[in-house]
C-alpha cells in the first residue's frame, strides 16, 4: 500500500508541474496587470511596485522564481492585500470553505446512498425511476441556479432559513450546504444504483437470502461494503470539487471562505493569489484522489491484488 502511495505521488510531481505552468501562462497573458485596473497611477509607481514584486523581470525568470519559492513553500505576497502573505489568505478562507464542503458532502452522501440503494432494490419499478429522475435533475441543475432558487423560496418567500452569512445565527448553513451538495447527490446516487445492482446479483447474495435472512439485513450486512466501492472511489475527487467549486455558493451566501478571495484575485489579477489558490486545490485534488483509492484498494481485496502486482 505505501509503494502504491510512493508511486501514485510520483506521478502527481507532472501533474502539479503541468497545472503550474498553464496557470501562469494563462494568468499572465491577460491583460492590463494587478496595478493598472483601480485607477489612474503614475507611471512612475507602476514601475517601481513592477519592480518591488520582480514583474520587471523576464517571463521565464518571473516563472523560474515562482517555481522555486513553491519548491519551499513560499506562495508569495498578495497584490491587493498589502503586508499579507498568500498563505495567511488561504488559511484565513480556508476554514469556512473547508466546513461548507464538509457539510455538503453529508447531505450529498445521505440522500445519494439512500436514493440510490431503495432504487436497486426495486430497479425498473417506480421506486427506481422516481429518485434516478430526481437524479438527473439534481446533475442537469447548477448550483447558481439552485441557489436563488432556495434563497427565494425558503428565505424570502416562507421566511424559514437565513439568506445570508455563515455561523451568524441558526441554521445559516443549511441552504449553503444542500445548494452545494445536491448535484454530488445525484452523481452518487447514480453510483449507489449501479454498484449495489452488481453486487446484489453476486452468489453470494442469493446464499443469504436463501438461509432465511431479510432483504434489509442482506443490504446492511452483505452487499453495502461491496456496492459503495464506485462511492468510495468517488469521495475523494468529490470532496475535493466541493471545496474548489465552492465559489459560486460563497457568492450567493455571501460566506467569508476561500472562494472570496479567489474571485477578487481574478478581478484585481492578484498573480500570486490566482496562482497559489490555483495549486493549492490541484494538491488537494491530487490528495484526496489518492486517499479514495486506497480506501477502495482495502475495501476490495481485487484490487489489493491488482495493487500488488502494480508495485
Amino acid at each position: 500500500m505505501l509503494r502504491f502511495a510512493f508511486y501514485r505521488l510520483l506521478q502527481a510531481i507532472p501533474v502539479l508541474l503541468i497545472v503550474i505552468s498553464l496557470t501562469f501562462l494563462l494568468v499572465h497573458s491577460a491583460p492590463g496587470g494587478p496595478f493598472s485596473a483601480d485607477k489612474a497611477v503614475p507611471p512612475e509607481v507602476i514601475k517601481a511596485l513592477e519592480a518591488q514584486y520582480n514583474l520587471d523581470q523576464p517571463l521565464w525568470q518571473q516563472y523560474v522564481s515562482y517555481l522555486g519559492d513553491i519548491v519551499q513553500g513560499d506562495f508569495g505576497p498578495s497584490f491587493k492585500y498589502p503586508g499579507r502573505n498568500v498563505s495567511e489568505l488561504i488559511a484565513a478562507g480556508l476554514p469556512a470553505t473547508a466546513e461548507l464542503a464538509f457539510y455538503a458532502m453529508l447531505v450529498a452522501l445521505v440522500i445519494g446512498v439512500s436514493a440510490g440503494v431503495a432504487a436497486a432494490m426495486r430497479p425498473n419499478t417506480a421506486q427506481d425511476y422516481i429518485p434516478m429522475s430526481a437524479a438527473m435533475i439534481g446533475i442537469c441543475m447548477p448550483s447558481f441556479l439552485l441557489g436563488p432558487l432556495l434563497v427565494l423560496i425558503f428565505g424570502i418567500h416562507l421566511e424559514w432559513l437565513p439568506v445570508s452569512g455563515w455561523g451568524d445565527m441558526p441554521g445559516d448553513k443549511i441552504l449553503p450546504a444542500i445548494t452545494l451538495g445536491t448535484g454530488y447527490a445525484a452523481y452518487i446516487a447514480r453510483l449507489s444504483r449501479g454498484g449495489m445492482l452488481e453486487v446484489l446479483s453476486q452468489d453470494y447474495i442469493r446464499t443469504a437470502r436463501a438461509k432465511g435472512l431479510s432483504e434489509p439485513l442482506v443490504i446492511a450486512k452483505h452487499a453495502l461494503r461491496g456496492g459503495l466501492i464506485p462511492v468510495v472511489a468517488f469521495l475523494g475527487p468529490a470532496f475535493a470539487g466541493l471545496l474548489g467549486g465552492s465559489f459560486v455558493v460563497e457568492t450567493i451566501f455571501q460566506i467569508p471562505g476561500l472562494g472570496r478571495f479567489y474571485v477578487q484575485a481574478a478581478f484585481n489579477r492578484d498573480y500570486t493569489m490566482i496562482l497559489s489558490t490555483t495549486v493549492f486545490f490541484a494538491t488537494l485534488i491530487i490528495v484526496f484522489n489518492l486517499l479514495s483509492d486506497m480506501l477502495a484498494i482495502w475495501l476490495n481485496p481485487k484490487l489489493r491484488q491488482q495493487a500488488r502486482g502494480e508495485s
